[in-house]
Order: C-alpha cells, then sequence, then structure tokens
C-alpha cells in the first residue's frame, strides 16, 4: 500500500469516519464497534463481511490501541460518547459489567438459535458474567507459550526435540544462543508496564504457587528473580521493558532472539516474516513434576448499556459468533467454544503449534475476573518495573504489591 493511501485511511480515522461504512444507505442502521484488530485481523475483516450483507445494519468500525482501550471506553461511555460495540480485554470485562456500562445480555443469548451458553469455555464464559448474568459473548480464547528458533538450536549444539522444560533449562538454553555478535538474544518476552506484562508473568507466579490474590508466595518471588537474571545477564533486550508482544515477537520473526514468549495469534504472521524453521513448546515449570500453568487471553465482545440499536448490535454478534470456526484458520485465533473442532490447515508448521497450544490452554488460568481488576493489575506491573529496573528486590516489589491487592480485594 502506497504512503498516500496509507495518509488517506489515517486522514479518515482521524476524522471519526468508518473505513467499512461509507456506502450505509440513509435508511440503514449504523453501528459503531471499537476494537483493536488492524485491518486483516478478525474484526475489521468481520466487518466487512457483515456489511457486505446488506441486511439494514451498516457497522462503522474503529481502530483503538492497546493501552487506551479502558480509558478511552469509559470516558466515552461517561460522556453519551460510547460505540454501541466494543471487544474489550477478558480480565476488564467485569469492571464495565459492575458499572452498568455493558448491557444484560441474558435473555437475549437464552433466546439464540446461534450463540449457546454451553457451548464456550467455562474460563471466556465466567470472564463475561457477572451477578450470574451475561454481560457480552467471548471474541475467541489463547494462552502463551514458548516458541523457539531450531536452526539456531541446532548451531549452537542444542536438540531441538528437547526444548527447555523447566526454568534452569530456559536459563541455560538462552545463555548458550545469546549472541551479542550477531546481535541476537536468548529469549525475548513482555515485561511491560500494562496488562500484557501482567499476562505473561502471572502463568510464572502460578506455577511457583502464587497467584494474583497471593503475589508474593515465595514460587512468585523466585519467578521475578529469574525474570531479573535473563535481564542482568542481557539474555534479553533492555526494551523488554517498554516493548508489547507484538513488538518482542517481532525480533524473534526477524532473528534477533532465539525463543520468544508469544501466543498464537502470531502465527499467520510468524509463517509470513521468519525465514527460518521454528517451533512451539508448553511453558517451561519451575521443576520437573510442577505442573504447567498459563494465562487466559483474548477479548470479549459487549454492548454497551447507551445503545439506541440493541437488538441490531446483537444481530451482529451473532455474525460474529457464526464465524467462530474459521477464526484459527483465518488469524490464528482460538475459538473459545468447545463445539467447534478445528481442522487442519495444511500448514505443517501451523498444525503442529496448534497441538502445543491446545495443550497449553488445559492449564490456562483467567485474570480475575473481578470489577477493580485494572488496580490489580497495576498493582502487579509496578512490581515487575520496581523489580527489574533495581529499585526493589523482587521480594520487596512483590510485598508491596501483595499489600496493595489486599487493600483493593477489601482484605485490609
Amino acid at each position: 500500500m502506497s504512503i498516500r493511501k496509507f495518509a488517506v485511511i489515517g486522514a479518515l480515522a482521524l476524522a471519526g469516519v468508518s473505513l467499512f461504512g461509507l456506502a450505509a444507505k440513509a435508511e440503514d442502521v449504523t453501528l459503531t464497534l471499537w476494537s483493536l484488530d488492524k485491518v486483516n485481523q478478525p474484526a475489521p475483516s468481520l466487518i466487512r463481511e457483515f456489511n457486505a450483507q446488506n441486511n439494514g445494519i451498516k457497522i462503522e468500525y474503529r481502530e483503538i490501541q492497546f493501552d487506551d482501550v479502558v480509558s478511552e471506553a469509559m470516558r466515552a461511555y461517561s460522556t453519551g460518547q460510547a460505540p454501541d460495540i466494543i471487544a474489550v480485554d477478558n480480565p476488564e470485562h467485569a469492571m464495565f459489567a459492575s458499572h452498568g456500562a455493558f448491557l444484560d445480555l441474558t435473555d437475549m443469548i437464552a433466546k439464540s438459535s446461534v450463540i449457546k451458553k454451553e457451548n464456550y469455555f467455562p474460563g471466556p464464559l465466567n470472564s463475561v458474567t457477572w451477578d450470574k448474568k451475561l454481560f457480552g459473548v467471548p471474541k475467541a480464547t489463547n494462552t502463551i507459550a514458548l516458541y523457539y528458533n531450531v536452526d539456531m538450536f541446532k548451531a549452537k549444539g542444542l536438540d531441538p526435540d528437547k526444548p527447555p522444560h523447566t526454568w534452569d533449562q530456559l536459563l541455560d538454553a538462552a545463555r548458550k544462543l545469546n549472541d551479542p555478535a550477531k546481535n541476537v538474544y536468548g529469549l525475548a518476552f513482555s515485561a511491560k508496564a500494562n496488562e500484557e506484562g501482567t499476562f505473561q508473568f502471572l502463568p510464572w507466579a502460578q506455577m511457583g504457587g502464587g497467584g494474583y490474590d497471593h503475589i508474593n508466595a515465595p514460587g512468585a518471588v523466585k519467578a521475578l528473580e529469574t525474570w531479573k537474571t535473563i535481564l542482568d545477564e542481557k539474555l534479553a533486550s533492555p526494551d523488554t521493558l517498554t516493548r508489547g508482544q507484538w513488538d518482542s515477537t517481532g525480533t524473534f520473526n526477524s532473528g534477533n532472539a532465539a525463543m520468544v514468549i508469544s501466543g498464537p495469534w502470531e502465527l499467520d504472521r510468524m509463517s509470513q516474516e521468519a525465514k527460518f524453521d521454528w517451533r512451539v513448546t508448553l511453558m517451561p515449570v519451575p521443576k520437573d513434576g510442577v505442573e504447567p500453568s498459563s494465562a487466559m487471553g483474548d477479548f470479549n465482545w459487549a454492548i454497551f448499556a447507551s445503545t439506541k440499536h440493541p437488538a441490531e448490535a446483537f444481530k451482529a454478534l451473532e455474525y460474529f459468533a457464526s464465524q467462530d470456526d474459521k477464526m484459527f484458520k483465518n488469524f490464528g485465533q482460538l475459538p473459545a467454544r468447545s463445539d467447534i473442532t478445528i481442522p487442519p490447515t495444511g500448514n505443517e508448521k501451523k498444525d503442529a503449534a496448534l497441538k502445543v497450544f491446545l495443550e497449553q490452554l488445559k492449564y490456562a488460568k483467567p485474570r480475575g475476573p473481578h470489577p477493580q481488576w485494572p488496580k490489580i493489575s497495576k498493582a502487579i506491573q509496578d512490581a515487575i518495573q520496581s523489580a527489574l529496573t533495581g529499585q526493589a528486590t523482587p521480594q520487596a516489589a512483590l510485598d508491596q504489591a501483595a499489600a496493595t491487592i489486599k487493600g483493593i480485594l477489601g482484605e485490609g
């Protein structure tokens, strides 16, 4: 795409003009939808397909940034300018629902022939549930695992058929793979001071016997000490502290990191960008015999309570849900449903990775749900940043986070 075309698209977006709703007829009901999906990701693609049906409903799309979803959405709702539909990160759903910002969809779902409550996995379904009512529909689900560069493993004398299984093995492999002369780090991951950092750290804490409600458990402290060792020994880039998962995975794809902790949403991009042999394995555990853990990720669809078109907005969600069986093949995203069997894609690496991610999902745990999740997550993010920048020891940083979270949970 030319620079001029990018400029035109940017101008339209800044002006609040839909990229997909320009052809709407005067009599059409027009809905607005916000998501962080980029142009070739699910939300814009689904909207294009939905609009092409010419069913009297048109959707205008706005892409928002990950860090801005909560603040932008709450500001818009409080000023009467909320979109009709939004895709929100699953741990933050309860905050919106508990404040009355999202429409109760319980009765609509009960009457729907497309969206069936019983078809969804318990974790994703719980994330849209508040006070025993349904305030959304899971958009997808995901988790994280360890990608590794098979060619680099072989070059450094490591067996690619025996990837790191424990934290110590991960450190050992990262040290052997680290090659500053070639601008290659042993490992890439995200410790960014946002939800991505929490998403990446919580599995480590959980495998260590901790959790968001006991974040300073001895095993969680050991996890943060391991992260600090990785950064102190320069086995990962200093940018780990400020870089999100998309960018950290990009360093792996470009051959500047030998391993990366990331999710299935990267499979399509990796298949296109990575010019080397790569595989995926389960997240390493603290030691042999410890059950794996991972975070349950991805977003939920929700309708704002302020919408003037609840029936039409729900019709859009029904269409989106009807396409769930195509999400992995088209976008590398896992449906949040137990009634969908994902067929092979014909891409050998992608299909092999799918098996690993489905196995990892068995151990994925939700973040929350809790209406104060953003504050809980912020306490964890602050601890990560404090420890990794040397402002506090991992123990002291997590002790402070635990005290803060205890107060948030009303246990103080």
